[in-house]
């Protein structure tokens, strides 16, 4: 299975009208691929807060449109990273959208875990209710956002769920950034699951995106991973070998919390 991590850079000096569609040809740029990801909230940047409310779309706004229709002209499965939800009833969301192939909408999941303690998204955004995965016909991902990484609670619903790839969108500052290897290594390895997490490049309201978007593989490998400067990420893996590591060393079987909630 082939998948591209587009590292995009927010830049102040580009308008959220002109990074869409340059996201959306980036994305067409990758045909033949099975997988493309963008990160959190690049139509804005994740950091930026005060743009939150001015740039909030409907699920069913311009960057659903723009990226529905990049999935169908490159004919790839699709995590178009999130963006900034308005919902019905008034709520800002950090809604991630997939789509497939056929520039179909697949999935839908609202970040659970809201970053900023008392201010930016923990004050201004809802917080979504449910784990989301999306069988792909390779593997089967599971769909988490940026401050999700340090809550190993909701990996293992996914993984219980049946996902063999975690896929995390992120806009993680650079300051963070061991933090950020770190929780992407540990995930995997306590999952036994590939983790596919991309990063933002740039810089949203002065604070200095990571980058270094990573692919780790279920024993704790790192395949790939990018510098901190805007980059597409493609790489190579076998999802099969979630199952084999799974039967060669199998400790989810050996589980004895939580078993409750998984009966």
């Amino acid at each position: 299975m082939h998948a591209s991590l587009i590292q995009i850079a927010v830049n102040p000096d580009e308008s959220v009208n002109s990074r869409r569609e340059r996201a959306a040809s980036l994305v067409v740029a990758q045909r033949g691929v099975d997988l493309v990801v963008l990160p959190e909230l690049w139509p804005v940047g994740a950091f930026n807060y005060t743009a939150f409310e001015t740039e909030a779309e409907p699920l069913l706004g311009p960057t659903h449109d723009v990226m529905a229709k990049a999935a169908a002209e490159a004919g790839v499965w699709l995590h178009a990273g999130s963006f900034v939800e308005r919902a019905e009833d008034g709520t800002l969301y950090n809604t991630s959208l997939v789509f497939s192939p056929e520039g179909e909408r697949a999935a839908v999941y609202r970040k659970i875990h809201r970053f900023g303690f008392d201010k930016g998204e923990a004050v201004m955004m809802g917080a979504g209710e449910e784990l989301v995965s999306v069988a792909l016909p390779e593997t089967v991902i599971g769909l988490a956002t940026c401050y999700d990484l340090r809550f190993p609670e909701l990996f293992r619903g996914l993984i219980d769920a049946g996902s063999e790839t975690l896929v995390v969108v992120a806009g993680w500052p650079e300051r963070r950034r061991t933090h950020w290897t770190l929780l992407a290594k540990a995930r995997a390895v306590e999952n036994q699951a590939y983790v596919l997490a991309v990063g933002s490049a740039g810089t949203h309201a002065d604070i200095q995106q990571a980058g270094h978007s990573i692919v780790v593989d279920p024993w704790g490998e790192v395949l790939a991973e990018a510098g901190p400067d805007e980059e597409v990420l493609t790489v190579e893996f076998d999802p099969a070998r979630t199952g084999t590591i799974r039967e060669q060393f199998p400790a989810l079987k050996d589980r004895r919390l939580g078993l409750a909630a998984r009966r």
